[in-house]
């Protein structure tokens, strides 16, 4: 057994080559339905999202498994893996710590972002419905989504922005509080004002004016946000009911002088306002900061918080590695005595076979024993077992991992015959399979 991911993601391949191989949720449903064709995989997880592309698997052999796996990617995308130097391929303590940084938004483009968590939750919900999962790929999800919950809940990796427009946001929101009730103006459609835009929606603002020298493209993106398109002579009307203005029109010169908004401040009855002015050149007077009720960010101001940011995530980031690092310890020590429980339970199993034979024949020999008299037997019995298997197990649990390992599993698989039980227990499982079926 061993656990193996193979896939790409912002890394490795640029966009592109990613929106090739980006799998929809009905390709990776009919590609885990159809798992059964590929012998070589046990488990599966697939997960996708605009960044990345992988699969999860538990393998018999993870070198065999690489064609296989290759040819699995290539069916789900629906065409050849056109190079592989795209491609990665994570076996073992690599693959656990691959997807602990991925649950914790480590691996992402943004740090920190909180999406790829709930993304990694349906992936692995999708596959365990469709019952791709099993014991390993069970374990290793749950303990994968309970670290990226704890480095969110133990370290303040998403606290800050790490974007001029969400930080812009999260300015604005300093001054406003809640934005709900908060009115937006862009002036200029460029693509950082709309981003901007974007976040300001996504934090509930009430209505969003555009303005710009083409009405028609105001117009467009305005469409965008259910919003009102203002002609450009008329901004400094509408800012009147504006809570927020955000200025990207890419002028040589100031477009928003102080003595305009000095005029403006009147009508707003002692409403304050704010201005995010995110163009260079720049599109606001800087006297404009001087003025009661005004809040005048600039690229600069942006950019410091920004810079500022990234250092605490930074710092934040490796709290959360090394809280990778130890789950991944405990994971790993968790995988090696799963490696061992196949013959743990062989041997658990013999011994109970043997002990209910002994019993029944001794049982037989005494028939006026009492209800009472066979309840001593049978826990005498139970604690004369497990009494001596108690140490073989220890001995054999603490070679987990160790040089020694191989040599403890092959002893008592040949001490005990435990081979032959193996195979007669398969055995029984397909027949009971069989059964069913029929």
């Amino acid at each position: 057994m061993q656990l193996v991911v193979l896939g790409l993601n912002h890394k490795t391949a640029p966009v592109e080559v990613r929106e090739c191989y980006a799998f929809s949720e009905e390709k990776i449903k009919q590609a885990l339905l159809h798992l059964h064709e590929y012998e070589e995989i046990s488990e599966c997880v697939i997960l996708s999202t605009c960044n990345r592309s992988e699969m999860y698997a538990v393998v018999d052999d993870a070198a065999d498994a690489l064609p296989v796996m290759q040819d699995l990617f290539a069916a789900v995308a629906g065409r050849p893996i056109e190079c592989d130097d795209f491609i990665f391929y994570y076996t073992e303590e690599a693959c656990i710590r691959h997807l602990f940084r991925v649950a914790s938004s480590l691996d992402s483009l943004v740090v920190g972002e909180g999406q790829i968590l709930s993304q990694v939750k349906k992936a692995y919900t999708m596959a365990r419905y469709l019952g791709t999962t099993s014991t390993v790929l069970n374990t290793l999800f749950n303990r994968a989504i309970a670290i990226g919950k704890k480095v969110r809940t133990e370290t303040r990796i998403a606290y800050n922005a790490v974007s001029i427009s969400y930080a812009a946001v999260e300015l604005a929101k300093k001054v406003l509080g809640d934005l709900t009730q908060s009115n937006v103006l862009i002036l200029g459609a460029g693509e950082m004002s709309e981003l901007t835009a974007r976040h300001l929606v996504d934090n509930g603002v009430r209505t969003v004016f555009v303005s710009n020298r083409s009405y028609e493209r105001a117009q467009q993106l305005a469409d965008r946000f259910r919003g009102v398109a203002v002609p450009f002579g008329d901004f400094m009307k509408c800012a009147t009911n504006a809570d927020i203005v955000i200025t990207s029109t890419g002028a040589p010169h100031y477009i928003v002088s102080a003595w305009d908004v000095a005029h403006l401040m009147p009508n707003r009855k002692g409403r304050p306002i704010i201005f995010i002015d995110i163009a260079v050149p720049r599109d606001v007077e800087p006297e404009v900061a001087a003025i009661s009720g005004v809040t005048l960010y600039n690229i600069d101001a942006l950019e410091a918080v920004v810079e500022s940011n990234l250092r605490i995530r930074e710092a934040e980031a490796k709290v959360a590695e090394r809280i990778i690092e130890e789950g991944l310890a405990e994971l790993v020590s968790k995988f090696r005595y799963l490696s061992f429980r196949p013959t743990l339970a062989l041997l658990t199993e013999k011994a109970e076979r043997i002990r209910q034979r002994e019993i029944k024949r001794a049982l037989a020999k005494l028939p006026d024993c009492s209800p009472e008299e066979r309840k001593v037997f049978e826990n005498m019995s139970k604690m004369l077992v497990r009494k001596l298997l108690r140490d073989p197990m220890i001995r054999i649990n603490e070679a987990a991992g160790t040089d020694k390992a191989d040599l403890y599993l092959e002893a008592v698989r040949k001490l005990f015959k435990l081979d032959q039980l193996g195979e007669e227990a398969n055995r029984e499982t397909k027949n009971r399979h069989r059964y069913a079926q029929q």
